[in-house]
């Protein structure tokens, strides 16, 4: 049920070697938009296919390189956003590692299209296999004259260079990424001006993600048509997933826009481990929100995933069975959020953590049924008032849990007790009298020597000591040990 586009020649080709990339058509849609077009007749071809973002916002590409064409500079430049961060998601630096190639030749012609001379590719440090198989690819592609001066013989001079992040999230949103790469604080700005406009050292920069890059060489070689029919109405070709979570069949998959999710994880995807029932997915990353087993006949594609309250993002898909928490995933992604935020504004800096301490005290048990309301208050007002994409998305995790698991919410709060046995602070172990045999392999292992009884008697748990580790629960063979 997969359709290669992206990952077309990701295990195909020896990724270090610019001749195996050639003979999978490596630098031929380079040649022939040198050759054969003109830069507008080549940005018509982008728009006519349909392609947007992929790095989560969904920006139509073609538009994005029009709008960086038209303006006026004596130094333009080329920006590969590679600094993938999402919890579980790793599509850009597949394919950075297994065909480098596609994205230099999708560079060069973006640089000829918007006029730019210059590339940068900001990557995270922290991809050491995907940095060198890079400067491998670049300095293949300069002896082979495919970067530098004069390609093609077309007089068009364009070279590529690497810059590298810290790991910061924040750093995924292209203004914070420029401010990164020019060596101040990675620090979203107020737009406009875009980046097209006044963007890597003040100069009309074109940002684009990876993902959006690979699928640009083989637009030009097969048609916009070509690609244009693959999709939905709005979200045209195909989309690259990171599967991860509860589910048998971990990794990267692409599948052409308008999949639905149920293909998706239970064909795809082989069902959920040891057939446990489905509860949730995220898709999104820490951006998105959760889909429940109501949203699983939707055809995914970028507008679907927001009427339905998530978003594509980059392309991550945490898949959630029976025995998770969802007051505690979304305490998970806030978590995340909150050590990732910049800190420049006061709704994502203030806003977030106070969020977060609201979700920890209902996972604890300690809170009221009024938390909900001043929950979701706070969450719209973060919403609306943080500067950058990352405050204005992270309260999703929490309203989308909030709308679509709300019983969940008023057992932690009302009953004091988490219905998943997530929460340590609501778990107690108990030890069943009818199963126990007294053979004292619980109390052995109990750190805190909470368990108490006999050999060959019936053995029991001090609640008030018990640190939850599960610990006598894995080491009981009798089944008689559970958490209520």
């Amino acid at each position: 049920m997969q359709l290669r586009v992206a990952l077309r020649n990701c295990g195909f080709i020896d990724p270090e070697s610019i001749d195996d990339a050639i003979a999978r058509d490596a630098y031929a849609a380079l040649a022939k938009v040198l050759v054969e077009l003109k830069p507008a007749e080549a940005i018509e071809i982008l728009k006519e296919s349909g392609l947007r973002g992929r790095g989560g916002g969904g920006f139509p590409t073609g538009l994005k390189w029009e709008i960086a064409s038209k303006n006026e500079a004596d130094q333009k430049y080329v920006v590969c956003n590679a600094d993938e961060g999402d919890p579980g998601a790793f599509m850009d630096r597949s394919i950075l590692e297994g065909d480098p190639h596609t994205v230099l030749e999708a560079m060069a012609i973006n640089g000829y299209c918007i006029g730019a001379s210059k590339g940068l590719i900001y990557i995270r440090a922290e991809y050491p296999l995907a940095i060198e198989r890079l400067k491998i690819a670049i300095r293949q592609a300069r002896e082979y004259g495919l970067l530098g001066k004069d390609i093609f013989g077309s007089g068009f001079d364009f070279d590529i260079e690497l810059r590298y992040g810290a790991g910061a999230f924040v750093c995924g949103e292209e203004t914070a990424l420029i401010h990164s790469m020019e060596g101040e604080r990675g620090e979203p700005t107020f737009k406009p001006p875009f980046p097209a406009e006044s963007g890597f050292l003040g100069k009309p920069t074109n940002v684009n993600n990876v993902e959006s890059y690979a699928n640009i060489p083989v637009i030009y070689l097969k048609g916009a048509d070509w690609f244009h029919s693959i999709g939905t109405g709005k979200s045209k070709g195909t989309k690259v997933f990171a599967l991860a979570g509860k589910i048998n069949n971990v990794g990267l998959i692409e599948v052409p826009m308008g999949t639905t999710l149920r293909e998706v994880i239970f064909e795809i995807g082989g069902g959920i481990i040891d057939g446990k029932k489905f509860k949730a997915v995220q898709t999104g990353g820490p951006s998105g929100g959760c889909l429940t087993e109501k949203h699983l006949d939707i055809p995914i594609d970028y507008d679907n995933l927001i009427e339905s309250g998530s978003m594509m993002g980059s392309g991550g898909m945490i898949v959630m069975d029976e025995d998770d928490c969802m007051v505690s995933m979304a305490k998970f992604y806030l978590d995340f959020t909150v050590e990732e935020s910049c800190g420049k504004c006061s709704p994502c800096r203030i806003g977030n953590k106070r969020l977060y301490e609201m979700l920890d005290t209902i996972t604890k048990g300690k809170g009221s049924l009024e938390d909900l309301d001043r929950l979701r208050n706070l969450c719209e007002v973060v919403k609306d008032t943080s500067l950058c994409g990352l405050g204005q998305t992270s309260p999703n995790p929490i309203l989308s849990t909030m709308d679509n698991f709300h019983e969940e919410y008023i057992a932690h709060l009302s009953d004091k007790r988490c219905p998943s046995g997530q929460c340590k602070d609501l778990m107690n172990y108990v030890i069943d009298p009818e199963n126990c045999v007294g053979c004292t392999a619980c109390g052995r292992v109990c750190p805190v020597g909470a368990i108490t009884g006999e050999k060959k008697e019936i053995h029991s748990i001090d609640t008030a000591i018990c640190i939850k580790c599960g610990a006598c629960e894995e080491k009981c063979k009798f089944n008689a040990i559970s958490v209520k």
